[in-house]
């Protein structure tokens, strides 16, 4: 069972912070992508939560963090992070983003090292000129159509044809709640990231993670990023697409609690 809770960011935005999990148990941030909610990871959360206290936060212009539209950045989403700890009464914890939220999670290792105890870091990037980006084709495949036909598109991008699942059962697609103004303005604080040459000073133990046929961000950046941050771990995982995360569960949540419990306890 999980509980929801209202917080305010720094500058008074309303942020919508979920826990779940036995409140004694080590914390496990969740972020999640860009233009989704705490429900991306719906279909795994409970996974995490036998060995750990969950902690998701609604991204501003998704769910129930609603608000004026701002200059958002993944540093300023890494912030709102933060803020949800604090609210959770939880000092150190360690942090699982996938895709923006891998992003988002750069910046709070970035700005916030003390609160990292371990970091995992999935089907994302580094940000900058240094960054392997979704090819042309990809992007403008995906953007033609009716708002069916890209959700179809999508779930392609995410899911091998051996998924059983459809569009509409999928949690990762997207918050259809999103105005698109919302959805632009996390479009731009994701285009904008750049942790390059921040990677080398990270000293939370770290496990980068991919689907070897990723369009969306190419595996190629999982590299990169394990060849920058210090003692870096890296995981890849053969035929796994965007959301390999979630398709693949059943070998990368085993992957996630062994490198998790490998390092060392994170808690309030």
């Amino acid at each position: 069972m999980h509980e929801e809770f209202t917080a305010h960011a720094r500058d008074g935005f309303p942020l919508a912070i979920q826990t779940g999990g036995p409140e004694d148990a080590p914390a496990l941030l969740l972020l999640p992508g860009q233009a989704n909610s705490h429900h991306w990871w719906d279909g795994i959360r409970t996974a995490y939560e036998d060995t750990h206290r969950t902690v998701t936060v609604d991204y501003r212009g998704t769910g129930h963090s609603r608000g004026d539209l701002g200059d958002w950045t993944t540093a300023l989403f890494a912030e709102d992070a933060v803020a949800a700890l604090d609210h959770a009464g939880i000092h150190i914890a360690a942090v699982f983003g996938t895709s923006m939220g891998g992003r988002v999670a750069q910046m709070l290792t970035v700005n916030h090292p003390d609160r990292v105890t371990a970091l995992v870091l999935g089907c994302t990037s580094p940000g900058g000129e240094h960054a392997h980006e979704r090819k042309r084709e990809t992007r403008q495949w995906l953007a033609q159509g009716s708002r069916e036909e890209q959700q179809a598109k999508l779930h392609e991008l995410f899911y091998t044809p051996d998924w059983p699942g459809r569009p509409e059962d999928s949690t990762l697609l997207g918050d259809p709640t999103m105005s698109p103004r919302e959805q632009v303005g996390h479009r731009r604080a994701s285009d904008r990231h750049d942790a390059w040459g921040a990677l080398p000073s990270f000293t939370a133990p770290t496990l980068v993670l991919h689907g070897t046929e990723d369009l969306m961000v190419p595996a190629e950046n999982a590299a990169l990023i394990a060849q920058r941050i210090p003692g870096a771990r890296l995981r890849l995982y053969p035929g796994g697409r965007h959301g390999f995360f979630e398709e693949f569960a059943e070998q990368v949540v085993p992957d996630v609690l062994g490198f998790l419990a490998d390092v060392g306890p994170s808690g309030s």
